[in-house]
């Protein structure tokens, strides 16, 4: 169960939306908690931030929180959740299938909306994969990071399926690497991954076997 949307207008970068996330000020206190939660673990990660902290930031008391989150595990989950619906969808998706109507195009689109994201002041990195590197090996925030980036691939196998690329699910295997790889990178301080990527992606996919063509009549 999905809970919070993210900015509606999709013609807007994530900065925008995650501006959206920010600055809303619902009247709920577990919308202001998870606002709050949302904001700090995308930019320290969740080892590094308190409950404390985000009570702080979202001026509610620790009852508030404890009646809607029983612990700060199902926070983090929760915040995954919602990391799917803002930057997955309402960020990366969308502005990929904004860019082009071809599936092959928009398999590549997607270096380029990161080589975008790479070059931002606040580039913070993927929140499945810094939340994946801290937490315990096949705990419960491990295998929903896990699930919510093995969402990420879903959409990229119905990218090559669309494309008519032959074995799409092998193949989203691969493209998820490059695009994990170059975020890691970017990570590191490389700002120009994404395009170091793009080529080595290009190649990868003029390489790749597609389905036969139907014969004319």
């Amino acid at each position: 169960m999905r809970v919070w949307r993210g900015a509606q207008v999709r013609s807007k970068g994530m900065l925008q939306r995650q501006n959206d996330v920010s600055e809303a000020r619902p009247k709920g206190a577990r919308e202001r908690i998870l606002q709050s939660a949302y904001r700090l673990f995308s930019s320290r990660g969740t080892s590094q931030v308190g409950i404390d902290t985000i009570l702080a930031d979202s001026g509610c008391a620790k009852a508030s929180l404890y009646k809607h989150f029983r612990s700060k595990e199902e926070l983090v989950l929760a915040f995954l959740e919602m990391r799917e619906d803002v930057w997955t969808h309402d960020w990366l998706e969308a502005e990929v299938r904004k860019r082009t109507a071809e599936p092959a195009e928009r398999l590549l689109a997607i270096f380029d909306v990161f080589d975008e994201w790479f070059r931002k002041r606040d580039y913070e990195g993927c929140g499945f994969i810094n939340i994946l590197l801290e937490c315990e090996m096949n705990s419960p925030i491990h295998r929903a990071a896990a699930r919510h980036l093995a969402n990420i691939r879903s959409i990229v196998s119905g990218f090559a399926q669309d494309a008519g690329l032959e074995r799409p699910q092998q193949f989203s295997e691969m493209w998820h690497i490059l695009m994990k790889g170059s975020i890691i990178s970017a990570y590191e301080g490389n700002r120009e991954a994404a395009g170091a990527a793009r080529t080595a992606a290009e190649a990868a996919l003029a390489a790749w076997p597609r389905k036969a063509q139907p014969a004319v009549a």
